[in-house]
């Protein structure tokens, strides 16, 4: 794999150099020769190594944090320690992992909706387009505001007793977003019919142009009550109230479901002139400002108030947008993705963005259910590490989350590489979406499947960096990822249609996890638990392979026996990926694979209480 190095665990930690070490935010180890410390040294023992942050500069740069905590005892209590700490990493995740499942799956339910009212269609296409620009910009505010850059400084001054200023600082926030994205949302609306068709290509006529910028004038509003919505979750997050943020989203996709099923008659033509299209967005605006109300309705709960008074002159707020900027650029990422897909899509076919978007939310459904979940369990796990100067449960956090990534994903790409086709016939094949559509969204669909894994690592990996407030490596990085999509997919599309944008985006993810893990071994002296990751996945490749051939052929003889009815489909899938699950679960668990034994114990122990 890309991303691990067989010798990590016994290189020299003397390869690593200062500057590259105090860049990622983690001190050299006192015997690493040729480095000179100017302060105290410290001692060689890894149990007291420390992360080089919050050194001077980056509290001088940010406004100072408070001095981190003295060392917890070997930090079993985060998740990553000895005896048993993985078990909470795992039990944590499969908490996670229901509540965001639960809105992947009404996500998905939402697109096979979509799907049998307007297929794979050019004015689907043209749809997919519209959204996926205000998509992009509204995901960007709302991420980087929620993840790490108002978070952190809300939270500080609610730990300091400090209330009265935090709540003038999430008011001041909040009518600067209200003012700006107002504008920008303006400015798009207005200017659609300029803007749009710059990211249309020969294979739209004029009529589709057209649509694509009517539809967009609908859901560009969407980008300011998103950005909004993502502040004041961080306002109820700060206060560990999670509920309304956890269910919210599955809301929003009910809520368009019943409004598509009831608007959309409502709206005369067919799926040859995508008027129909327009209830689609008008459910996904009016869904979006329920979801507001629902999070409006949340602060109740903590005596929340917005103050009608913008303070210029607060420093975080420029704290607050200096943060900002490269998590937007770094969080943006698998949006932006999405959209250079569907742009070069516009030049295979008219059919193409709305195929390869339709594989997207396949794939995004394991990605969704398992590392997001991985990821964000151990965000702030890794801040405390980082904070309190932990390197060496910092090691260990890490390398079990990109094992137990390995360890849901790995299987997961495997199956949907051998069973494409029904996975998408099941899925979606039913009304306007025909057998053609089919063929085009399984092409799609088998190269999102090989970059499945490397997803999932990127994922954990740009949030070790924001743990370590080091946001800009990533950044940079995620730059690079796009310069090598693009490359890729101008070089591929010609010769393969839909397969050569999605293979630039194999490649990208690939090249993106092997810079994340390479920077971050040498931030971590050369020793990130590589050669254990490297052995336990060469053994999870061993039971995904042996899923592969059994769910194959149990798919086989279930398609034979009982035909291509819906029924019929659900149990041989379904029959297929159970036999598969069971067998690559004793393979696992008879290679010893450690993380499988967690999740085995945390199964157990969940079914002894119930």
């Amino acid at each position: 794999m890309p991303y691990a190095d067989p010798g990590a665990a016994e290189e020299d930690p003397g390869d690593a150099s200062t500057d590259n070490a105090e860049e990622v935010g983690v001190a050299p180890s006192e015997d690493a020769p040729g480095v000179h410390h100017a302060e105290e040294r410290v001692p060689a023992d890894p149990r007291v190594e420390v992360i080089g942050i919050p050194d001077a500069s980056f509290g001088e740069e940010f406004g100072g944090l408070g001095q981190p905590e003295p060392e917890q005892g070997g930090g079993g209590e985060d998740g990553a320690g000895p005896g048993g700490g993985g078990e909470r990493v795992a039990r944590n995740t499969a908490i996670f992992s229901i509540a965001t499942g639960i809105s992947r799956v009404l996500g998905l339910a939402r697109e096979v909706v979509a799907a049998s009212f307007f297929g794979t269609s050019g004015p689907a296409s043209a749809f997919t387009i519209a959204f996926q620009i205000p998509n992009l910009v509204s995901n960007l505010f709302a991420n980087a505001a929620l993840s790490a850059a108002f978070v952190p400084v809300f939270t500080d001054l609610l730990q300091q007793g400090r209330k009265r200023e935090a709540f003038r600082l999430a008011s001041t926030l909040f009518w600067i977003m209200l003012i700006v994205l107002g504008a920008v949302t303006a400015v798009f609306v207005l200017a659609a019919g300029v803007i749009m068709p710059l990211f249309t290509g020969p294979t739209f006529n004029g009529a589709l142009d057209a649509l694509t910028v009517g539809l967009s004038q609908i859901l560009f509003p969407v980008v300011l009550l998103i950005g909004l919505i993502g502040l004041l979750v961080g306002v109820l997050q700060s206060y560990e109230h999670f509920t309304i943020p956890a269910i919210s989203p599955a809301v929003w996709n009910l809520v368009i479901i019943v409004l598509l099923v009831v608007l959309r008659p409502h709206f005369h033509g067919g799926v040859e002139n995508g008027d129909q299209l327009y209830a689609y967005a008008i459910a996904i605006l009016i869904a979006t400002f329920v979801q507001m109300l629902m999070v409006f309705g949340a602060l109740g709960r903590i005596d929340f108030r917005l103050q009608f008074a913008i303070d210029w002159h607060d420093p975080r707020i420029r704290q607050v947008f200096t943060l900002m900027l490269p998590v937007t650029i770094g969080l943006g990422i698998v949006n932006l993705d999405q959209l250079i897909n569907s742009v070069f899509g516009t030049l295979v076919s008219d059919q193409a963005p709305r195929a390869i978007d339709n594989a997207f939310r396949i794939y995004m459904l394991p990605q969704g259910l398992f590392s997001v979940a991985v990821a964000t369990v151990l965000f702030p796990t890794l801040s405390r590490m980082a904070a309190r100067q932990d390197v060496r449960n910092m090691r260990r956090t890490i390398g079990v989350g990109m094992r137990q990534i390995n360890l849901l994903l790995i299987p997961s790409a495997v199956f949907m590489l051998v069973l494409t086709t029904p996975i998408v016939r099941l899925v979606f094949e039913r009304g306007q979406f025909n057998a053609t559509s089919t063929d085009l969204v399984s092409e799609a669909l088998f190269w999102f499947a090989l970059s499945l894994p490397f997803g999932g690592l990127n994922l954990l990996l740009t949030r070790v960096f924001f743990s370590v407030q080091r946001p800009w490596i990533p950044t940079r990085l995620a730059a690079l990822n796009i310069i090598v999509d693009i490359i890729v997919s101008i070089g591929l599309y010609k010769p393969l249609g839909i397969a050569g944008l999605i293979i630039g985006t194999v490649a990208a993810n690939a090249v993106m996890t092997a810079l994340q893990y390479h920077r971050l071994r040498i931030g971590f002296n050369g020793r990130l638990e590589g050669a254990q990751t490297v052995m336990i996945t060469a053994r999870i490749l061993l039971a995904s392979v042996l899923l592969g051939v059994v769910s194959w052929v149990v798919w086989t003889i279930l398609d034979h026996l009982f035909g291509t009815s819906l029924p019929a489909q659900i149990l041989s899938v379904g029959g297929a990926g159970l036999v598969g699950v069971l067998v690559y679960m004793r393979a696992v668990l008879t290679m010893r694979v450690p993380e499988a034994h967690q999740v085995h114990r945390l199964i157990r122990t969940q079914l002894g209480r119930a």
